[in-house]
C-alpha cells in the first residue's frame, strides 16, 4: 500500500518536473499580445451578459 502511493507521487513529481523544465517566461511581445486577446475576450462576454440582462429587464 505504501509503495503504491509512493509509486504515484513519484510519478506525478516526475510530470510535474517535466512540465516545468518546459516552461519559459513569456517576451514582452507576447505579454502583449495575450494581455490584449485577453482584455479583448472580457470585453466581449460582458457585451454579451449586457445585453442579455437589457433584454430580460425589457421583456419582464
Amino acid at each position: 500500500m505504501v509503495k503504491k502511493i509512493a509509486r504515484k507521487l513519484s510519478s506525478q513529481y516526475h510530470k510535474y518536473l517535466r512540465i516545468w523544465r518546459l516552461l519559459k517566461k513569456p517576451s514582452v511581445q507576447e505579454f502583449k499580445l495575450i494581455s490584449k486577446v485577453t482584455a479583448f475576450g472580457l470585453l466581449i462576454i460582458g457585451a454579451i451578459g449586457f445585453a442579455i440582462s437589457v433584454a430580460i429587464k425589457t421583456v419582464f
